[in-house]
């Protein structure tokens, strides 16, 4: 029987996704270096083979041992501040180490791969939503070295006859059967206020209060990590029906700022969240909201978890039952 290997899978939304096809009834293989991601996030009874990108010997002994099918690519650095001062870390392994593990899939003759690629590809909105045919131009490495593994993709498909499904994710968020976030450091807005109800840190920052918007703050399209699960199925349901591939945004099509984040969190734990008020970041866009109407039409994909509410209140599970994260007793 084929399997398929999820790259990356003990990480955020790698190990959620693996859980979900393990649902589905297929045999999943993980591929992690463990230096972000979890073991113990890797679902119960799925094969984890630490290992890394750069090894492509190794990458071909695992698709043919497990006659792997198609590919799924959790496996990159996501930071973007971080991107700004460490360009080099971030191409050797968004870039340079994704084309290691096509040439790995390709050689081993795996025709189907999906990846996780992101808004950030966008760069500065022109319009709101944005849609798939918005310009592309990151401001930032992290950006540029997930656009130039689409352009790859499509010259990998031309020539090489690999064909893939490339998903612009705007902000993951929530929890899914005892998934959640445990990265270091936190960067991302839910979390960051739980730990200020959960009393690991003080209060909450928000950097301008100002912006071109209904309550000054700035506005972001949350989507829940079991809705992108699904969005990967479906998208390799769509590759399995004989399509060439593409790309599509995956994001609930409506924003939340920072404010509102911030009175659900208080509302589904009941604690104050204080705030500080700061100053704006340089390079952050007032508005960053999908247009999902592209996923819709083609994959069928719908988000089940489409409300703020919900998505805070199953990130707040999670971070209440494991307040350490995974190291949670």
């Amino acid at each position: 029987m084929s399997a398929i290997l999820v790259v990356g899978g003990a990480g955020y939304i790698g190990s959620a996704t693996s859980r979900f096809l393990r649902n589905k009834g297929y045999e999943v293989v993980v591929l992690d270096n463990l230096s972000k991601g979890h073991r113990e996030a890797v679902p119960e009874e799925t094969v984890l083979i630490e290992g890394d990108l750069g090894d492509r010997a190794r990458i071909v002994e695992i698709c043919k041992e497990y006659s792997i099918k198609t590919a799924l690519h959790f496996a990159a650095f996501t930071q973007v501040g971080e991107s700004v001062e460490q360009p080099s870390m971030y191409f050797d392994n968004n870039s340079f180490r994704t084309k290691n593990l096509l040439d790995g899939l390709v050689e081993a003759g795996v025709d189907q791969f999906i990846f996780s690629s992101t808004a950030a590809v966008y760069g500065e909105p022109h319009e709101i939503p944005i849609s798939e045919d918005h310009p592309k131009s990151p401001t930032n490495p992290y950006g540029w070295s997930k656009l130039f593994v689409e352009e790859m993709l499509e010259s990998y498909r031309v020539a090489y006859g690999l064909r893939s499904v490339r998903l612009r994710y705007f902000n993951a968020a929530g929890a899914l059967d005892g998934h959640g976030e445990d990265h270091t450091p936190e960067a991302h807005l839910i979390p960051l206020v739980l730990q200020v109800a959960l009393g690991q840190r003080n209060s909450i920052s928000i950097f301008g209060t100002d912006w071109e918007t209904p309550d000054g703050t700035c506005i972001r399209d949350y989507i829940h990590i079991a809705d992108l699960a699904k969005a990967h199925f479906q998208a390799m349901e769509w590759l399995d029906s004989g399509s060439q591939g593409g790309f599509f945004n995956l994001g609930n099509g409506e924003g939340h700022s920072v404010k509102e984040v911030i009175e659900t969190s208080r509302e589904v734990t009941g604690h104050s969240i204080p705030v500080v008020e700061t100053d704006r970041r340089p390079g952050d866009p007032a508005r960053l909201v999908a247009s999902n109407q592209k996923a819709k039409e083609v994959l069928g994909w719908e988000p089940d978890h489409p409300t703020l509410k919900e998505i805070v209140g199953t990130a707040w599970e999670w971070h209440r039952t494991h307040p350490n994260g995974y190291r949670s007793p």
